[in-house]
């Protein structure tokens, strides 16, 4: 077969009718109910059911996996819906993949209905596809010997469904690539199915695979008698966009010079095209396949917008480098021939500028040439996307600014001393203040802290700095004081002013409170006082009413260690000895916080055993207690073991405390089975259980903290996990868990690769911390902070202070100069907190196959004696060639690799 396509030709429109019957990717079953009939009246139907406007699909939501793909292509017309879908899912028939493939060459304008006529007789096909088969067979896109050989004995060839192998043949024809896939037919695909894809079809496999056009399936197949969908065909040929110069009469590509509310800008071929957008608008990236926003187009950068009579229907960054380059100096003045002349150190030099620039002052807001006074700081901004260099800005970058105006705040940066208004004229200017700044509400002067966005205001400004600010309404505030009393009827509260007087508030209906330790807080949980009451941050709304109350500290006194003298049930009252015999009285109410053995502890559970010597630890304010706790274990380091004297000591906060046992007590350590009092040690971290007198050691149980990978999350909050190869699992339904940022979060949310410190009392995980892990290259190191790549491509330069821990080639090592530029890492932090670096393993390799069944590859020996050929392949292992990300089907055998291993585990493969 010879391939007689070349991409030259263009598109012209063809008639209404046949415009609106395109059925590539289309009506799916009314389409071919419709040619099922094979009538004049059936032919109508297709066409009616097929206009739909293409556009938004009610089958494709925001986030779907191939929404770029789709949109992009239904707004180039390449493919339509019906009726407002799409239908993803539905498989693809080979007229319908052809018509497709037509539309994506662009060659619509030379369908020809005369030579439809000639097709063979095996190719049935629906009267509407036939120009497009006929041209197909012209172009050399199917290959008329391999379509006779085809079974239509049980449907006809046009609505058959396209298989893998036979969408990869039609997508690389059509990117002109014949025979460079027809020279790879001799070689192995690489998939575990490669001797069920055919000989004439391994070279276009091959092909589509490296070039990234297509991918495997489950178990390592590449299935090539497997269907494909509507949604994977929109993909192919929408990857394949980027290996074709073919133009589309709707799709412009061009720098972006204009960003406004509304509107983009960009230069096409030497000339400004205006393009309307919208909310609507779907914002894509070339290297994403999720949606972006409107922010992500930024001015300079190459952008493809698809669309017509000046409204983008799509928008995709090509690439988000700006092509600008910047001179800043000194304005001296302008010049005829629209010219100005400015200053550059000592240099005196010329620009250019024409209608087309835009001149900004230094809040962004346009301005007339006219408006830049002499010795302004400014910067010229100049394209370099062509070779005219033209000057698309000039912005002033310093100037004097003396004004008053009226407008609405937007942002206020106490770190920059900036604030950020929205004036009268609806434009957004910045201005600087200083510790002066003059803020007034009716009389009162308010602080900086009581600007909000969206505050209206009037505002003066003196040298282009803020002298004055007016408040034009009531704004929300905080004050801070201490809480004196709650009204009666919970509608009022006075407290008294940080440095001030008493004052009176009234509460809105249900206002917020917020106590460290208290879930869902009430007005009740606060406590009251007019020497002691709750430190508290007090939020008030423009009517001057309390909405949110914040307690940011409490006066209680703690007491530890007394011993219960009585307790009266009826009255709640409590009497104590405090370690110095001296007595105290205190009142127990439904508030008081109870800690006693028992996950649920009740006050009637604790006044059974409140007797005569019970050891307690409270919290009180004046006389009433705000929490009681019964002594039923210590936390603290050993201090010193006494097997003589059978007595252990623990330092617990500030006092030493001993204990006695009269026989061995428990001794519980994670993974340590039978241990006893001889394997602890002075200065272990240890929790010490009394007996049900609290008198002698019940059990010792040493806290320790470990680091695991989670393997999997089981049944009733299980998770099974794995340290250095070895795998145990335990339950952390009593454990408090906290996620990368120290959030709280819940056993359902760890997932399997989760690294994870866990802190066990003894064999029980008392908390869980979820530990960020940061796989990247080292791009720059000194002392104190090393500079990183993510796989990603994100680059972040990471402070480091404390200490270090770098595991290299077996070594432990305790400086950041022990890391080198080009090292492979994984950063974390160890269980002492400390930052650790795990320095990947480094081999140079040929590749010799991928098994996708073991998910592992393997290389070329280097002797017959060499064991070491077959390596395991991390997760989310990352494959590439340079900057260009690859997949691991993409590599061929005797590729030289570079494989950056931790144990023993593929993370990332280095195509040379």
């Amino acid at each position: 077969m010879t391939f007689k396509y070349n991409h030259t030709s263009h598109s012209k429109k063809v008639v209404s009718a046949v415009l609106a019957g395109m059925m590539a990717l289309s009506a799916g079953g009314a389409a071919m109910a419709a040619e099922s009939t094979e009538t004049g009246q059936g032919q109508t139907a297709a066409i009616t059911n097929t206009a739909a406007p293409t556009g938004l699909f009610s089958d494709i939501k925001v986030g779907y996996w191939a929404e770029k793909h789709v949109y992009k292509l239904a707004y180039q017309g390449i493919l339509l819906g019906n009726n407002g879908l799409f239908r993803p899912g539905d498989a693809v028939t080979q007229q319908e993949a052809v018509t497709m493939a037509i539309r994506f060459m662009n060659q619509e304008g030379q369908l020809n209905t005369d030579t439809a006529a000639a097709l063979p007789t095996n190719m049935e096909v629906g009267n509407y596809f036939k120009p497009y088969v006929a041209l197909a067979l012209q172009l050399g896109l199917i290959d008329k010997t391999e379509e006779s050989t085809v079974d239509v004995s049980k449907t006809s060839w046009g609505q058959k469904p396209a298989s893998r192998e036979w969408i990869t043949k039609l997508l690389i024809r059509s990117l002109d690539k014949d025979a460079e896939a027809k020279a790879q037919n001799n070689q192995s695909t690489g998939f575990a199915d490669n001797a069920s894809i055919s000989e004439s079809g391994k070279g276009y496999v091959n092909l589509a695979v490296s070039l990234d056009l297509a991918k495997g399936v489950e178990g390592n197949k590449f299935n090539p008698t497997g269907s494909v969908t509507r949604a994977q065909l929109a993909t192919f040929f929408s990857r394949g966009e980027s290996l074709t110069d073919t133009t589309y009469p709707n799709t412009s590509t061009g720098y972006v010079t204009g960003l406004k509310d509304g509107q983009i800008t960009l230069v096409v071929d030497g000339k400004a095209v205006n393009f309307a957008v919208n909310s609507s608008t779907p914002y894509f990236t070339k290297d994403s396949e999720t949606r972006a926003s409107a922010t992500d187009v930024k001015l300079y950068t190459k952008v493809m917008i698809v669309g017509s009579a000046g409204g983008a229907s799509y928008v995709e960054v090509v690439d988000a480098t700006p092509q600008v380059e910047s001179v800043e100096g000194t304005f001296a003045r302008s010049l005829s021939g629209n010219k100005i002349g400015i200053f550059v150190g000592e240099n005196y030099e010329t620009y250019s500028y024409d209608e087309a620039t835009a001149f900004i002052d230094q809040n962004g807001n346009a301005i007339k040439l006219s408006d830049i006074t002499a010795d302004s700081i400014i910067e010229v901004q100049r394209e370099t996307f062509s070779a005219d260099k033209k000057t698309v800005a000039i912005r002033v970058k310093s100037g004097i600014v003396n004004k008053s105006d009226n407008g609405v705040v937007a942002e206020v940066s106490t770190s920059g001393k900036t604030i950020k208004l929205v004036n009268a004229a609806g434009a957004t200017e910045q201005f600087a203040y200083n510790d002066n700044l003059l803020i007034t509400y009716q009389n009162r002067i308010m602080s900086v802290a009581d600007l909000k966005a969206g505050s209206a205001v009037k505002y003066t400004v003196k040298d282009s700095v803020l002298q004055t600010i007016t408040l034009s309404q009531g704004v929300e505030q905080s004050v801070r004081g201490t809480l004196v009393e709650i009204g009666g009827n919970q509608s009022t509260l006075t407290f008294k002013r940080e440095g001030g007087s008493l004052e009176a508030k009234l509460l809105t209906e249900k206002p917020e409170v917020i106590i460290n330790g208290i879930q869902d807080a009430t007005l009740n949980d606060l406590i009251t006082d007019a020497t002691n009451g709750d430190q508290v941050e007090l939020t008030l709304n423009s009517d001057d009413q309390v909405t949110r109350i914040q307690v940011i500290g409490r006066q209680m006194e703690p007491m530890n260690g007394v011993t219960v003298v009585s307790y009266n049930s009826k009255t709640k009252v409590l009497t104590v000895l405090d370690n110095n015999k001296k007595p105290f009285v205190f009142t127990l109410d439904e508030k008081t916080k109870l800690d006693y053995n028992t996950t649920k502890p009740t006050l009637a559970g604790l006044e059974s055993i409140l007797n005569d010597g019970r050891k307690l630890d409270l919290t009180y304010v004046g006389t009433r207690a705000l929490s009681v706790k019964v002594i039923y274990k210590y936390e603290g380091t050993i201090s010193n073991i006494d097997t003589t004297g059978r007595k252990i000591s623990v330092l617990s906060g500030n006092q030493t405390i001993t204990v006695p046992y009269s026989t061995a007590p428990t001794v519980e350590i994670y993974n340590k089975s039978g241990a006893s009092l001889g394997d602890l040690k002075i200065g272990d971290k240890v929790t010490v259980t009394l007996g049900a007198n609290q008198d002698v050691v019940q059990k010792v149980a040493l806290n320790t903290v470990a680091q695991f990978e989670v393997v999997a999350l089981e049944a009733n909050s299980r998770i099974r996990v794995k340290s250095d190869l070895l795998t145990s699992q335990f339950y952390v339904d009593q454990a408090v868990l906290t996620g990368e940022s120290g959030q709280t979060i819940t056993p359902s949310q760890l997932t399997a690769g989760n690294l994870i410190n866990v802190t066990f009392e003894g064999a029980t995980p008392k908390a869980v911390q979820v530990v960020k892990r940061t796989l990247a290259e080292v791009t720059a190191v000194d002392a104190s902070s090393v500079t990183l790549k993510q796989f990603n491509g994100q680059t972040e330069t990471v402070p480091v202070s404390g200490s270090v821990k770098v595991v290299k080639s077996g070594s432990t090592l305790t400086s950041l100069t022990s890391l080198t530029v080009g090292d492979r890492v994984e950063m974390t932090k160890d269980t002492d907190n400390s930052t650790r670096f795990r320095v990947l393993t480094v081999m140079s390799k040929q590749f010799w196959s991928y098994d996708g069944v073991g998910n592992q590859i393997l290389v070329k020996r280097e002797t017959t004696a060499d064991t070491n050929y077959r390596f395991a392949l991390g997760s989310s292992v990352f494959v590439h060639q340079g900057d260009n990300t690859l997949s691991v089907q993409s590599l061929r055998d005797n590729d030289n690799i570079v494989l950056y291993l931790l144990n023993n585990v593929i993370l990332e493969i280095q195509k040379q």
